[in-house]
């Protein structure tokens, strides 16, 4: 069974008040902006299943002793089905270092195509692996899923404008744009609103 990611964007508002008396209040479900479950994006943000490829930005913080009503019903009507709940602000996600490279080389294979400019952009992980099996000589499911354990980093099947490639992630590829953007783009919108430090995202996991 697999581990699935849930929980809201919050903001933190009444910026009249005092810094004491405001509160956070539910923006969005995170359901309506991700959709897809990536444990090495998991890991890289809140340490859970994979826990060696990168140090997590926001490491099993629990839920905000501070959060909001729709989050705290939510997260508790999961009852001992919740687990590895934690929280980021938009200022931290800013602050990170997405070039950083994982400690260890990857299981999947990388999949690169060439830019007009004679670049070459990470297109996804054990992706077009049709082709990769055609290139490799690899038929069995190790070797198409999990060639980085077998293949030494640096091992390369170049493909006309698209590259094959064992090697590490950045940390920008483990949680990738393409299943992101509209989660960063909403908390930055809210952050230019607010303030950085007053837009959080708040999630827990299905155990």
């Amino acid at each position: 069974m697999g581990t699935d990611l849930h929980g809201f964007i919050e903001c933190r508002w009444d910026r009249w008040l005092d810094e004491d008396d405001r509160i956070w209040s539910r923006a969005i479900d995170l359901a309506h902006l991700y959709n897809g479950r990536s444990y090495v994006a998991f890991g890289s943000l809140f340490g859970v299943r994979d826990t060696t490829s990168f140090r997590p930005l926001a490491d099993h913080r629990g839920l905000p002793s501070d959060a909001s009503r729709e989050a705290l019903a939510d997260f508790e009507s999961w009852g001992s089905c919740a687990s590895g709940a934690s929280w980021i602000t938009w200022a931290e996600l800013e602050a990170a270092n997405w070039e950083e490279i994982a400690n260890e080389v990857d299981d999947c294979v990388h999949e690169y195509r060439r830019n007009p400019d004679g670049t070459w952009e990470m297109h996804g992980r054990n992706s077009g692996l049709t082709r990769f099996a055609e290139l490799s000589g690899f038929t069995d499911h190790d070797g198409l899923y999990h060639a980085g354990r077998i293949c030494a980093e640096g091992t390369e099947w170049p493909d006309g404008d698209r590259l094959f490639r064992i090697g590490r992630l950045r940390r920008k590829d483990a949680v990738p744009d393409r299943d992101w953007a509209p989660v960063w783009s909403v908390m930055r919108t809210l952050a230019t609103l607010h303030g950085d430090d007053s837009v959080r995202l708040v999630v827990w996991f299905d155990a």
